[in-house]
């Protein structure tokens, strides 16, 4: 029984170890084609190049957060358990600072829209 136990876990570590590489490089691949994206479109003056890299950089966060969530579950001590945690506040304080930035620039497009519209009646 014991043994099997330790083919469980040594199962299971290498297993969320895969799983946060997986997370970690997907969303540092989103957050490069994000800038790389954000990049062209600042090139161009699109109107929505703030709202596609904030939306990239999201997305490049959730999956950040999402290996650093896996990692809890082969912590073993305390004082990485509290790392792991600052590492999930700080993203997830940046995930809400980026999505009420998401929100407010959509606000002011509609705005805007609603203006354009509003003076070309008139």
């Amino acid at each position: 029984m014991e043994q099997i136990e330790m083919i469980l876990e040594f199962l299971l570590e290498h297993v969320v170890n895969l799983g946060i590489l997986v997370f970690e490089f997907v969303g540092v691949a989103v957050i490069v084609a994000s800038g790389i994206m954000g990049t062209i479109k600042w090139i161009r003056h699109d109107r929505d190049t703030r709202i596609c890299l904030a939306k990239g950089l999201a997305m490049g966060l959730e999956f950040k957060m999402g290996s650093e969530i896996l990692r809890t579950v082969v912590v073993r001590q305390w004082s990485e358990i509290a790392i792991v945690a600052g590492i999930i506040a700080l993203r997830a304080a940046l995930s809400f600072l980026i999505h009420w930035e998401i929100r407010e620039e959509k606000k002011e497009e509609r705005e805007n829209e609603t203006f354009r519209e509003k003076k070309n009646e008139i």
